[in-house]
């Protein structure tokens, strides 16, 4: 009990002195996470509502695809892109290895399955008789598209909401492929694995404290954002 209470105390500290490593760190996460989403969500939705709404050869194959990804190890995922940007990879000329960059990449592919997987559900849920009655009042596609979605958004919602979890929450990739270099591609995440290996259990708790607080604020604003479009 007094080490949770120390590690709060020294959150406290943390925040309120605003200590320059920790301001780093956090915003960091925050800058890694949210593009890794924003990603995730720009290639996830059209994805998951083709994937929900056509029927063609091979759809059943990739939806058993991404139905893995959506359990893929992060380790797995980290490993994948190491290779890829692994100096004698396809990619190591960029020199992208331990780099933000390559802490998203990695973020985009464990969360990108989440957001298709889900999207694509929500889209097989929408009933025939619907698209027929859409298709009946002469729309476009563009204009059938933003009907559907205004139909699926609390399921799109959800799954941002999710692919936002599985980021924030998300060390192993990170450390393989960001390296933990501070002032680099140091996070919240992988700042607290290290200072744990280091027996400084309040600051990791310190640390912890401070990632569940972004986490809380950012699914909070999410979740209120997909109630509110309920209850409108």
């Amino acid at each position: 009990m007094d080490l949770l209470l120390d590690g709060m105390k020294r959150a406290l500290e943390m925040i309120v002195s605003l200590d320059p490593e920790i301001i780093e760190i956090t915003l960091l996460t925050l800058r890694v996470s949210l593009t890794s989403v924003l990603i995730s969500t720009l290639i996830g939705l059209p994805v998951g509502m083709l994937l929900g709404l056509r029927r063609f050869p091979g759809r059943r194959l990739l939806l058993v695809f991404i139905n893995i990804g959506m359990g893929l190890p992060p380790v797995v995922a980290g490993l994948w892109i190491t290779i890829l940007l692994w100096r004698s990879g396809p990619l190591g000329h960029l020199s992208l290895l331990f780099t933000p960059t390559a802490i998203i990449l990695a973020q985009v592919l464990v969360s990108l399955p989440i957001i298709i997987g889900l999207t694509s559900t929500a889209f097989q849920q929408i009933e025939d008789k619907m698209l027929l009655q859409i298709k009946a009042l002469g729309a476009t596609k563009i204009q059938t598209c933003l009907l559907l979605l205004q139909q699926t958004k609390l399921a799109i919602l959800a799954a941002i909401i999710a692919g936002f979890g599985r980021v924030m929450a998300e060390v192993g990739a990170a450390m393989m492929v960001g390296g933990n270099i501070r002032g680099e591609t140091r996070i919240l995440t992988t700042s607290i694995v290290m200072e744990v290996s280091k027996g400084n259990f309040d600051i990791a708790l310190a640390l912890s404290f401070i990632l569940m607080t972004l986490a809380f604020i950012i699914t909070f604003c999410l979740t209120s954002l997909q109630q509110r479009k309920r209850s409108s």
